[in-house]
């Protein structure tokens, strides 16, 4: 009798540490690879695979991080910050997240959500008016680029902003049409700039036609810019404010910005693009996109423009924080972001028969997805949730395997990405 209650008690025990590390949210540690079912051995063909491209001349350098359980097993800098000046790459290196960016204003969009202060399924026009009555691109005329429209079905709602099947597209980096009716507008892209405003921006945006009805198709483009400026409305606050205060202090995410303080600056890694050969080189202070793009855009002085599509900059470290918040349920150390059954929302399929046209795949409130419809040709485990950034980024999270995971580049455009593809495999195949 002793022996069974003992057993139970022991059981009671540790269901309850259980549960408090689930309510504490568990912290990132660093931790040997063999000891969290990686073989060592086999997740060093990820740095053979980076110094095979760094010694190609493909890429200058990459950043990786991978922890499962919250334990760091990898992080390291392989190549070149600055090539050109024998500038080595390191761990703590700040970059261009671009449209990482992403998934933080979705969580402050859902953290609104949390406390009762919008719905999902919410007109925008509630909150931004100028996206009231919405019409749809007719005909184009691709010589001066005039068009006519129709009325919109229904109205753009924050759920058709969240999984970009509002109809709204990008600036600069859209296509040939997109580009078009928006440059001539005067609609950016959000990054690369100096000066203007998001509000300046949304509210040029919100006049122009949609390039499909709302919730026909899922089209990339503008719409987490959108969800920026409504965080600004409803929180009273900017969007640089609201993420300090809300979600970088709270999760000590201490290398997060959207422009860099001095004492840091030394730290932005290089931009490289690529020449007419698609050979590497140094990408030039002035770039073009469609639309001039200051390589150094984060290092300016009084930046304005905080575009919630992709304008922060982040460590490896630091956006791992992030990502460890999400794999929590919400909760990271005893700091509590969002609610566990919201983390759900986000990351199950809300786009229900669309795709985003790779391989049937589905997207949730902010990230794409591994369901079981893509599953066998995806690799990951189902419910796996991901994005990347323009400047050659990607990162995923794995519930099942409890893995965090990412790698950075700083490379556009890059026409060698299947990099990302062989480090997933290599980061797979590691465990045991």
């Amino acid at each position: 009798m002793k022996r069974i209650i003992s057993i139970i008690l022991c059981g009671v025990l540790w269901t309850n540490l259980i549960y408090a590390q689930a309510q504490k949210g568990t912290a990132l540690t660093v931790d040997l690879p063999e000891r969290n079912n990686f073989s060592p051995e086999r997740l060093a063909r990820v740095d053979q695979l980076i110094k095979a491209a760094v010694d190609s001349g493909w890429i200058a350098g990459a950043i990786g991080l991978v922890a499962k359980n919250g334990h760091i097993v990898y992080h390291k800098a392989i190549g070149y910050d600055d090539k050109e000046n024998n500038k080595l790459l390191q761990k703590d290196a700040i970059f261009r997240i671009a449209s990482q960016t992403k998934a933080i204003t979705s969580v402050a969009v859902m953290m609104l959500y949390d406390q009762g202060k919008l719905l999902l399924d919410d007109p925008i026009s509630k909150y931004i008016p100028e996206f009231k009555k919405p019409k749809v691109l007719d005909k184009f005329e691709k010589k001066d680029s005039t068009y006519t429209v129709v009325a919109a079905k229904r109205e753009i709602t924050i759920r058709d902003l969240l999984t970009h099947t509002s109809g709204i597209g990008y600036a600069q980096i859209g296509d040939a049409t997109m580009n078009a009716v928006y440059g001539k507008a005067g609609v950016v892209g959000g990054i690369g700039l100096k000066g203007g405003l998001l509000s300046e921006n949304i509210k040029k945006l919100a006049v122009l036609p949609l390039f499909h009805q709302p919730g026909e198709k899922w089209t990339y483009g503008l719409n987490t810019d959108v969800l920026g400026y409504l965080v600004e409305v409803v929180s009273g606050l900017s969007l640089n404010d609201y993420f300090r205060k809300n979600i970088f202090e709270p999760l000590g995410m201490k290398d997060t910005y959207f422009y860099i303080p001095q004492a840091k600056r030394n730290r932005l890694a290089m931009l490289y693009t690529e020449d007419k050969e698609h050979h590497l080189i140094k990408a030039p202070e002035l770039m073009k996109v469609n639309a001039d793009f200051y390589r150094d855009y984060p290092n300016q002085d009084n930046g304005t423009f905080y575009s919630g599509g992709g304008g922060l900059v982040s460590t490896a470290y630091d956006y791992a924080i992030f990502m460890q918040m999400l794999l929590n349920g919400g909760n990271y150390k005893e700091k509590h972001i969002l609610s566990r059954h919201t983390v759900s929302l986000m990351t199950v399929n809300q786009i229900g028969d669309l795709t985003t046209g790779k391989v049937n795949t589905k997207f949730g409130l902010g990230f794409e997805l591994i369901t079981k419809d893509n599953y066998p040709k995806i690799l990951g485990s189902v419910g796996t949730f991901s994005w990347g950034g323009m400047f050659s980024s990607k990162y995923w999270i794995d519930p099942e395997e409890k893995i965090v995971a990412q790698f950075v580049l700083q490379l556009f455009p890059n026409s060698h990405s299947e990099i990302h593809d062989k480090i997933k495999v290599l980061v797979y195949q590691a465990l045991e």
